[in-house]
């Protein structure tokens, strides 16, 4: 029977030195793989909040581009409608200035009376093809009565030719025309429930209305917006 033999104390000594080395040596190597396992982790959530930041960079950038894009377009469409409209008005007021300078001149058209005889024979005329009535009044200023009797002769004798017809018309001097006025008549038929403005105010407001088209498309061009004509 082998019997036990006691370590000695450098034996002792170097078991337990081995013993420490290699816990040390355990140790080391545990540090190390959590060292590298915290490294990694770090790493991971680092780069998962840099890419959280930068998405959230982008989709702030996409918004206030969107919404600058937006404020741009509505700024852009006040400007062209302010424009628009300031072109609107400044066309009007010169086609405003058009018939008031027309206005100005209406009672020039009187001053030649030869003249003026004739736009009152051709207005009465106008008057009677209109009314076709067999009798009728015409009211007129009292400064023209002359020239209008002269004139209801000629557009009666022109009638007469053109239709066949007998017309009889009169001075209204009831109710003669506001001495204010620029000239031409007024024809009254039907025991005077129907009248004809043909005087020369009326006539320019006809025009206004008629020949405004026109008026802006030989001023300012056609209008490229507009799709249909008469």
């Amino acid at each position: 029977m082998s019997g036990t033999h006691a370590l000695s104390d450098d034996q002792v000594r170097q078991e337990l030195k081995k013993m420490t080395a290699f816990i040390r040596q355990e140790a080391s190597e545990k540090a190390n793989e959590i060292e590298i396992k915290a490294n990694e982790e770090f790493s991971i959530e680092k780069a998962k909040l840099v890419q959280e930041e930068k998405d959230s960079i982008d989709s702030n950038y996409a918004k206030k581009f969107k919404q600058a894009t937006m404020s741009q377009q509505i700024t852009r469409s006040k400007v062209a409608n302010q424009t628009r409209l300031k072109v609107l008005g400044a066309r009007q007021e010169l086609l405003d200035d058009i018939f008031e300078a027309a206005q100005q001149k209406l009672g020039d058209a009187a001053k030649d009376k030869d003249k003026y005889q004739e736009i009152l024979k051709n207005l009465i005329l106008e008057g009677f093809y209109d009314m076709n009535e067999p009798t009728l009044q015409v009211r007129a200023r009292k400064a023209d009565y002359d020239l209008v009797k002269s004139a209801i002769e000629a557009a009666s004798k022109e009638y007469k030719e053109k239709v066949d017809k007998d017309i009889s018309a009169e001075i209204d001097e009831s109710e003669p025309l506001a001495e204010g006025s620029a000239g031409g008549v007024i024809l009254v038929g039907t025991g005077g429930k129907i009248d004809i403005n043909n005087t020369f105010e009326a006539r320019l407001d006809i025009l206004r209305t008629s020949a405004l088209p026109a008026m802006r498309q030989a001023l300012f061009g056609k209008n490229p917006n507009r799709k249909f004509f008469d």
